[in-house]
């Protein structure tokens, strides 16, 4: 085998490992929505507290899985020239000129919460079920979408890909990608091409909101690809 083969072992756990925490993602933001709508007496409070509980046990179970099969530990991971402009708290944007932001993910239900969110928010938001869909929507409507979130896992083209081909057509739209599962050398190497965060699920609000509103703080950053070192031009000589 490979050296840089996985065992199936492993593989398996790793894809075991992005469902779980997809699912828990799911849960998790469906007990918030319904929380947030309850409108009976306050007997079922307790009932959402344990929920909220379980969902945290669960949670940290599926982050030592991770840790097992070779996953990161980083629940939010900004590029390096972002780190410096993070926000504590995020603030809404601004009423006028709102940001356009594209949700890429083929589970529904994460799509809705995540759109959800990010609408009460103050953003944009349009959504696609796939790469291909995503890739059409950049075409069509690049000058309009400030920033693309994308889920790693998704049938005939991953989030890898959907990322890179991106950046062929655009790559001064920032993209954040979202998983359940992400083995820390992938993520160095999407960094490095210009990944602009990676948010691990299952994540609250709040951190998706944190991530996005320290991107947009900082508009002077620039995502394209570094120059090849021979294309570089000298620099002009101090009078």
């Amino acid at each position: 085998m490979p050296s840089d083969e996985k065992p199936e072992s492993a593989t398996c756990s790793s894809a075991m490992t992005s469902e779980l925490n997809n699912l828990l993602q799911i849960i998790s933001g469906a007990v918030s929505l319904l929380e947030d709508n309850w409108s009976g007496s306050d007997d079922p409070k307790k009932y959402f507290t344990m929920l909220h509980e379980s969902i945290a046990r669960a949670e940290g179970i599926t982050a030592q899985l991770a840790g097992q099969s070779g996953g990161t530990n980083q629940k939010l991971l900004l590029h390096p020239g972002l780190a410096a402009t993070a926000r504590p708290k995020p603030s809404p944007p601004s009423s006028i000129g709102k940001p356009s932001i594209l949700v890429v993910d083929d589970e529904p239900m994460a799509a809705m919460l995540m759109k959800r969110t990010l609408s009460d928010a103050g953003f944009q938001v349009v959504t696609a079920r796939s790469g291909f869909e995503a890739l059409d929507l950049v075409r069509k409507r690049s000058r309009e979408i400030s920033l693309v979130i994308c889920d790693l896992t998704m049938p005939f083209m991953d989030g890898e890909e959907t990322f890179e081909r991106i950046r062929d057509i655009n790559e001064n739209i920032p993209v954040v990608l979202v998983t359940g599962f992400m083995e820390q050398e992938r993520l160095n190497r999407m960094l490095s091409a210009g990944l602009a965060g990676f948010l691990r699920k299952p994540h609250g609000p709040e951190q998706l909101l944190s991530c996005v509103q320290s991107i947009f703080a900082s508009s002077n950053l620039s995502f394209s690809r570094p120059m090849p070192p021979r294309a570089r031009q000298p620099a002009p000589a101090s009078n």
